[in-house]
């Protein structure tokens, strides 16, 4: 007959307290009472605190991330203008008025023709990126809710659930 080696459950130590789920606070305060403890208290304001800040972070993410999708846009409208003028200034002025001067048109009306035409597309780029900048907005909500945080931290009292 062989003997069976010890459980590894024995081999622990038992404790008398009993097991609370992973979140819940064992209750120190006066029996019965049901009034929160101190150390309740504190857990409960630190995680909303936390919840609160992540919250308003998440918040202010969300709104600057609209805002400089916004800026970009209008930025790309701006340096589109700008690479618009530069070649528009070397190859095609030339090729352009070059091409209105063989169909009989005189040198100096095919440069300002195809000059202006340049400048009228140059003219729409600007106001489309100009439209974008102003959608650019600042982050109000966060702003907002941010204000009303450090209000309620300077006075925690004032405020009811």
């Amino acid at each position: 007959m062989t003997t069976s080696a010890p459980r590894a459950e024995s081999a622990q130590p038992r404790t008398s307290a009993p097991a609370t789920e992973p979140n819940q606070p064992v209750r120190v305060g006066i029996a019965g009472s049901g009034e929160p403890t101190i150390g309740e208290l504190v857990q409960q304001a630190s995680t909303h605190l936390s919840a609160m800040v992540h919250g308003e972070i998440e918040l202010a993410k969300a709104e600057l991330s609209t805002s400089f999708k916004n800026a970009g846009t209008g930025a790309g409208f701006f340096i589109g203008a700008v690479i618009a003028l530069f070649y528009a200034t070397m190859f095609i002025l030339i090729a352009a008025a070059e091409g209105l001067v063989a169909l009989g048109v005189p040198r100096a009306a095919a440069y300002l023709i195809v000059f202006g035409f340049l400048v009228l597309v140059m003219g729409i780029l600007v106001l489309l990126g100009r439209q974008q900048v102003k959608k650019v907005k600042a982050p109000e909500r966060t702003i907002s809710e941010t204000k009303e945080t450090a209000a309620f931290l300077k006075n925690p009292t004032q405020y009811t659930s």
